[in-house]
């Protein structure tokens, strides 16, 4: 499972922060061993974000351009990844699959994404790989025929089993340009069934990048990776890095309303503030290295947070939790707001004076709050 952001402006955080009962169009009544299911509902119905600690973001402000000497009808958003075009430098990050219900929330997902020029990531495939029924919940590619695609799998299976074989496999389930291997240690230790040797991992991401056909990625889930650890997954062959930073959803809080063992409910509670700041981890991974991919995701709330996470150096804005209960709740609500990110993300632009993308990337208004 990987991160899924907090929920952003009004209409957005009428449907996010707290319970609403209204979001389970595509969430039928499952048996409480449904893992995918459970992790859906508990984002969307319990306080599970972070306590504490944000995204950073908020210390960001764009200096506004009263003269922008740009047509906001020509602003594009066009840019590429690793080589590939993308129509948005936008991503629906890694979030689910692995049961009927969760399947139809990825093709509704992947629609969307198809239609609107977005990146996407499906949720971690190891139950695909382990269950061949379970493919087809996977399999965005039919409904997402021209934009990236992420495969994505856990990296500590690496340590119980899978190798570059299921890596491979993941790959061709989800008809996917690139994989992402996700850190997920804190999530894992308080997690119920959660597998916590993370021992040796770095040599075997290695090998993977090594002999896999496609890109591999690395990403946290929500406790962001710093530029240290960035540095070193770069070394051993990593493409690109999802830092995933704190501020967004809390995977230890998730795992709290799960567990049955009163040591970790009680723990989890002292890791709400756990993390990385997004803004953070972006600006010191980009330090590390200009040309790897970066993709900005933990906490974002609006287009106005891509804005500043490209402008900070990531080359994707990545959105989990925010887009997940419009998905869920109808195709409308899920273009809605889609579409309110992009206006956002263009009039910041048009606010500053950015005509493209370069240019947001290149731009020297985004500077640090004194206060």
């Amino acid at each position: 499972m990987c991160s899924l952001d907090n929920y952003g402006c009004s209409e957005r955080g009428q449907a996010m922060n707290g319970k609403h009962d209204e979001n389970r169009s595509l969430l039928p009544d499952a048996p409480t061993g449904e893992r995918k299911i459970e992790h859906v509902r508990l984002c969307l119905n319990e306080e599970v974000g972070s306590v504490g600690v944000t995204s950073g973001l908020e210390k960001y402000r764009f200096r506004h351009n009263a003269l922008p000497e740009t047509d906001f009808n020509e602003i594009s958003l066009g840019t590429s990844f690793l080589g590939m075009s993308l129509r948005t430098p936008l991503l629906i990050s890694s979030m689910t699959g692995g049961s009927a219900a969760t399947g139809a929330i990825n093709e509704r997902l992947a629609v969307a994404a198809e239609e609107r020029g977005w990146a996407m990531g499906v949720g971690s495939v190891r139950a695909a790989v382990e269950k061949g029924e379970l493919a087809s919940t996977f399999h965005v590619r039919k409904h997402a025929p021209t934009i990236p695609v992420i495969a994505n799998l856990g990296a500590v299976q690496l340590n119980y089993g899978f190798g570059v074989d299921e890596c491979r496999r993941a790959v061709e389930i989800a008809g996917a340009n690139l994989l992402v291997l996700h850190l997920n240690g804190l999530q894992e230790l308080f997690q119920p069934e959660g597998n916590i040797n993370f021992s040796g991992l770095l040599s075997r991401i290695e090998e993977v990048c090594r002999q896999l056909h496609v890109p591999v990625g690395v990403k946290e889930v929500g406790w962001g990776i710093d530029g240290e650890t960035a540095a070193r997954l770069f070394r051993a062959g990593v493409n690109f890095v999802d830092v995933a930073g704190a501020g967004g959803t809390s995977w230890s809080q998730v795992e709290k309303f799960r567990s049955k063992d009163p040591v970790r409910r009680a723990a989890a509670e002292a890791f709400a503030g756990w993390g990385i700041p997004t803004a953070e981890c972006i600006t010191e991974v980009r330090k590390v290295s200009q040309q790897a991919g970066l993709i900005g995701s933990g906490g974002l709330k609006n287009g106005v947070d891509a804005a500043k996470v490209l402008a900070l150096g990531a080359d994707l804005a990545g959105y989990g939790r925010s887009v997940l209960g419009p998905a869920v709740e109808s195709e409308d609500s899920l273009h809605a707001v889609l579409a309110q990110v992009e206006f956002e993300l263009r009039a910041a632009m048009f606010g500053i004076g950015a005509g493209d993308i370069a240019a947001l990337r290149g731009n020297t208004r985004l500077v640090r709050s004194l206060s």
